[in-house]
């Protein structure tokens, strides 16, 4: 015990900084690219002559190989060791990344983007397994918030870098932007990332390793379709398959005595009210991200990169807010940190549902600021804590159980509030249509002017209502976080590995 407080006593971020650098490069470069594409579809309608029925898979394509490839990270890292993985998936992102800018022909983009997506997909899960392992116990709050960083920083700049790459010079740069920060990765990664040990896999889980990707996979795309329609075809067929996949999947691994995903550790009262509560928050926050810029493009008119410099403060306070809620983390635990970071973003969903078609990019600043804040305080500990809660041995499997899911609580999010603000939408035209009928108006006879801003105004109105719905997700979210226990692994579990000096150079 005394040497474990020795070395955290003697430990300095300054000792595994330029390590760090290698992970935050590679998970940077991954994220960005998940929001960077939804801006430059229109460009593309046109440079490939295609519909976006076509280039949506795009995005969906990228999002499923990721969802695919998820649950494997957790097992090739035990079996191959975290930095053969790691540096493996980095290479796989960058070759994909020079491939997806030559294409002519939209499928040939599609099918660079999966392979993008499969080496994407073991990078963030295998990099926070990682970072986790970098940083002694006192000290883990710190280092997984600077981690952090770029998972918030990320997908909020990206609008902003793309929509100026698109508008000023070639999507193609989207991509080629991807090869620097590859290669330093892999420079400084190859060199000063430490040897992380194989763990002696007794056997593989193949049945978990075809039902495991077929399940995530399936539910991502049944939900990711359902934005479109929630008994069409392929949303019915996707959700059917990966319910039916996640049943034999689950059954799979609790009979296998080498699972793919730890899945006993759910049996964890305090594993699981964590990751519930971490589900809600994603959900709320995922689902701010996704609906503020819609309402300043679709209901305000805004262009993409006027959208993204809007949306510039959110990302800025939640960069700043990330170290520190590192730093409180390691001082307080994660309950109050989660209970007012999504009381925060609830109160930015409030302003937001208070905007109208009068409202300028300043009156957003404050709420902005608010969501920002929020997302940065509760995020990294928020996975942290999970990570505190599991058995040292199962932490790279953890990570994957836990990236799976969000992949696919990202998509439900979206389709759900695009449901939510379809049906909105449609009852506040009905209810502007009996007021403009009660008038004696007739709308064959408006103007086009005065159709578009009616369609903006009913658009406005149904963002406004899906908000209203939004902050009591978020404040019950914040509720259960006060259910949220600090707690101390036992020594049952195993204690968190230290870090040698002799691995940090290896």
């Amino acid at each position: 015990m005394e040497q474990a407080l020795k070395s955290d006593a003697d430990f300095r971020l300054s000792s595994i900084l330029v390590p760090l650098l290698a992970i935050i490069a590679g998970v940077f470069m991954v994220v960005l690219d998940s929001t960077a594409m939804n801006v430059a579809l229109s460009t593309l309608v046109k440079d490939f002559h295609t519909d976006l029925n076509t280039l949506q898979w795009i995005v969906t394509g990228y999002m499923l190989a990721q969802a695919s490839v998820i649950p494997l990270s957790g097992w090739l890292s035990d079996r191959f060791g975290a930095k053969t993985v790691f540096l493996a998936a980095v290479i796989v992102f960058t070759i994909g990344s020079i491939l997806c800018a030559t294409p002519s022909r939209a499928e040939w983009l599609i099918a660079f983007r999966v392979l993008q997506g499969l080496g994407g997909g073991c990078v963030l899960p295998v990099g926070m397994a990682y970072v986790y392992k970098l940083a002694p116990r006192s000290k883990v709050g710190v280092v997984m918030g600077i981690m952090g960083i770029p998972v918030l920083f990320a997908p909020a700049i990206g609008p902003v870098l793309s929509g100026w790459l698109v508008e000023y010079h070639s999507w193609r740069w989207i991509f080629l932007i991807n090869i620097p920060i590859g290669i330093i990765c892999l420079l400084i990664g190859s060199r000063k990332l430490p040897r992380s040990e194989r763990t002696q896999v007794p056997g593989m889980d193949k049945l978990g390793m075809i039902l495991g990707p077929l399940a995530f996979a399936s539910l991502s795309y049944g939900v990711s379709q359902g934005a479109d329609s929630w008994t069409s075809d392929k949303t019915l067929i996707g959700l059917s398959m990966g319910v039916l996949a996640l049943i034999a999947f689950v059954i799979a691994e609790f009979r296998s005595e080498t699972p793919l995903l730890e899945l006993r550790i759910l049996a964890s009262g305090d594993f699981s009210t964590g990751i519930l509560v971490q589900w809600i928050a994603q959900f709320g926050l995922y689902g701010a991200l996704f609906l503020l810029p819609q309402f300043l493009q679709q209901a305000r008119g805004f262009g993409a990169f006027d959208t993204g410099l809007t949306m510039l403060p959110q990302a800025i306070a939640s960069g700043l807010m990330m170290p520190i809620a590192g730093i409180l983390f390691d001082r307080i635990g994660v309950r109050w940190l989660v209970v007012c970071g999504l009381s925060l973003v609830s109160g930015a969903l409030f302003q937001y549902s208070h905007a109208d078609l009068a409202t300028q990019s300043k009156d957003l600043i404050l709420p902005l600021i608010m969501c920002g804040a929020g997302m940065g305080m509760m995020v990294m500990p928020m996975n942290t804590h999970l990570l505190n809660k599991a058995p040292s041995h199962l932490v790279n499997r953890v990570t994957s159980l836990t990236n799976s899911m969000q992949q696919v609580i990202n998509s439900l999010a979206v389709s759900t509030l695009v449901t939510i603000l379809t049906s909105r939408a449609a009852a506040r035209g009905a209810e502007m249509q009996e007021a403009a009928a009660a008038a004696g108006k007739n709308a064959a006879n408006a103007s086009p002017e005065a159709l578009k801003l009616a369609a903006q105004t009913v658009l406005a109105k149904g963002l406004d209502d899906t908000f209203h719905i939004m902050i009591f997700v978020t404040l019950g979210g914040a509720v259960l976080g006060l259910l949220l226990r600090r707690g101390r692994r036992g020594s049952q579990n195993g204690s968190k590995t230290e870090v040698q000096p002799e691995i940090m150079h290896g």
